[in-house]
């Protein structure tokens, strides 16, 4: 397995967004125990990472019948995950440069620079680049998810939203180089690659792994990459470097999942004694 630092909590939140919410949405503190300790985390950090999910408000704890404490996520944290799927496993393919923009256009008071600082985080972790003193842009697609997230964290109050196509003058492919750093993304997504890209290999010459292990490299190999789809808002193809490495790196990603993602769901069935919830619509 890649050694991570990644913090507990995280790994709990890609349990919960990637297995659990598949299984009924509830978990034994137990049986969650169990499972980390396969990612090598102690009992005392899971109950103290849960503890603060908890405070936090993304789980609500809950006693299972006749199977002890768990935690299922809040209820308001399902629409945050709903889009955390589409960023991650749905948003790998870049815009159309014939969709066009979405602007965000903030100002606030001094007297509130809190949530100025708050409202940048915001942006950026959406994928914004910033194009001027309160003036940030995304593909067009952010569109939804961005209102989404300005509402829920209270920021609406403060911004402009407009779609809008660019008309002149700068050469857009040369700006956009300016509003987003380019280097850092290439940076992270190299990361990515060269710790996975022989996991892969080892995984496409062999056997289906055995679904402990496919559990043990999943969980902290997507945990890692989930962050990534949201530095990166996924530019149009022709405003990007060449040779752009995210190409790559998605692929990469694409194939892991495929390898590892229905094996490990299966240990985690194994764990928790429960099954899937068929699939609806």
């Amino acid at each position: 397995m890649a050694e991570t630092a990644t913090r507990p909590s995280s790994l709990i939140n890609t349990i919960y967004g990637e297995f659990v919410r598949r299984i009924g949405g509830w978990i034994s503190i137990a049986d969650l125990i169990a499972l980390m300790a396969q990612l090598d985390v102690d009992s005392s950090s899971v109950r103290s990472a849960t503890s603060r999910l908890k405070k936090t408000g993304t789980l609500v704890q809950e006693r299972g019948k006749g199977i002890g404490i768990g935690y299922r996520l809040a209820p308001e944290m399902e629409a945050v995950f709903d889009e955390g799927d589409r960023r991650i496993f749905a948003g790998l393919e870049p815009a159309s440069l014939d969709d066009g923009w979405v602007v965000a256009v903030f100002s606030v008071p001094e007297s509130e620079r809190a949530q100025r600082h708050q409202l940048r985080a915001r942006l950026t972790r959406l994928g914004f680049g910033n194009a001027a003193p309160g003036v940030w842009l995304a593909p067009a697609r952010l569109l939804a998810d961005t209102r989404s997230v300005l509402e829920r964290d209270g920021l609406s109050p403060y911004v402009h939203l407009f779609t809008s196509a660019y008309a002149g003058f700068a050469e857009l492919r040369a700006a956009v180089a300016t509003w987003w750093d380019f280097p850092a993304i290439e940076a992270q997504y190299a990361e990515f690659t060269d710790a996975y890209r022989l996991l892969a290999d080892d995984l496409r010459q062999g056997p289906e792994p055995d679904p402990v292990e496919a559990f043990r490299e999943y969980v902290p190999l997507l945990t890692e990459w989930r962050r990534l789809p949201y530095l990166d808002p996924g530019l149009p193809s022709e405003l990007l470097p060449a040779d752009w490495n995210a190409v790559g790196a998605r692929r990469l990603f694409a194939d892991l999942r495929d390898l590892l993602a229905e094996p490990a769901l299966r240990h985690v069935e194994l764990q928790s004694g429960r099954v899937r919830m068929p699939a609806t619509g």
